[in-house]
């Protein structure tokens, strides 16, 4: 995971929140970063590394958002993967993560403060935009799964509008999540967008989603898929309970319940 120290002492850490609303509120993610040195949601990256080989060549040019404390940005650079803008409303995230980047030679990564509802990026900039669990986080409190509250529908299609806008003609959107298939979709297949849906799952007892959204190559019958995926039984390893992306995810459901 690029980090000296131990993988199980990395992911066990005491900044979980007490309730998953916390997860909306800025000021816990300053405090959080202030403290934090690293944590990488739903799993690291050689969880997922196959699927990103797959889809991401090394001269493409990568938007990350959310970057958070993640290793995801520099997994990617060490895989050949060089051109990388990374994006997070935290400040203090930003300049962690600059000067943790700065003392390991990774200059050409960029690293901004920006809002991934609003990116200040010009049109068809990018080959790649990838986000990994910050999505997720808008849809804390956002009710019943299958009829989201529409201040949380609001937000996440200005932030699937804002990245569909920043991508190429021929450009891919990957998002990393817990979100089922059959809650995702019907947002990712809005009429506005003209991408393709697909996706993969990856984990051990516990699945996450590995989406891939391919712009300009939606169907032209523009038919939805009616494939549906059944929820993975929860049979978790004794890691995964440890992990804060079961709490996360367990606050969640109990939320939506």
């Amino acid at each position: 995971m690029g980090t000296n120290q131990n993988p199980k002492e990395t992911q066990k850490n005491s900044f979980g929140p007490s309730s998953a609303k916390a997860y909306l509120d800025p000021h816990y993610w300053d405090e959080r970063f202030s403290n934090e040195e690293h944590y990488e949601w739903f799993k690291d990256y050689s969880h997922f590394r196959h699927l990103i080989q797959a889809h991401i060549k090394p001269n493409s040019s990568v938007l990350e958002l959310g970057c958070g404390n993640s290793q995801l940005s520099e997994e990617l650079y060490k895989d050949g993967i060089t051109e990388i803008t990374c994006i997070d409303l935290s400040a203090v995230a930003v300049e962690k993560m600059q000067q943790r980047l700065a003392l390991k030679g990774y200059n050409e990564i960029k690293v901004l403060e920006a809002d991934m509802l609003d990116l200040p990026f010009s049109n068809e900039c990018f080959d790649v935009v990838i986000e990994k669990g910050t999505m997720d986080v808008l849809f804390v409190n956002s009710g019943d799964p299958w009829n989201p509250r529409p201040e949380t529908v609001n937000k996440v299609m200005a932030m699937l509008e804002d990245a569909h806008r920043v991508l190429k003609p021929d450009g891919i959107f990957i998002s990393i999540s817990f979100g089922q298939p059959h809650f995702r979709r019907p947002i990712f297949d809005a009429p506005k967008f003209t991408w393709s849906v697909e996706w993969n799952t990856f984990g051990d007892a516990f699945h996450y989603f590995f989406y891939v959204l391919k712009k300009g190559r939606r169907s032209l019958d523009g038919k939805v898929s009616s494939e549906r995926v059944q929820p993975p039984s929860i049979s978790l390893l004794h890691e995964e309970l440890e992990s804060e992306d079961y709490i996360f995810r367990t606050n969640i459901d109990e939320m939506n319940s």
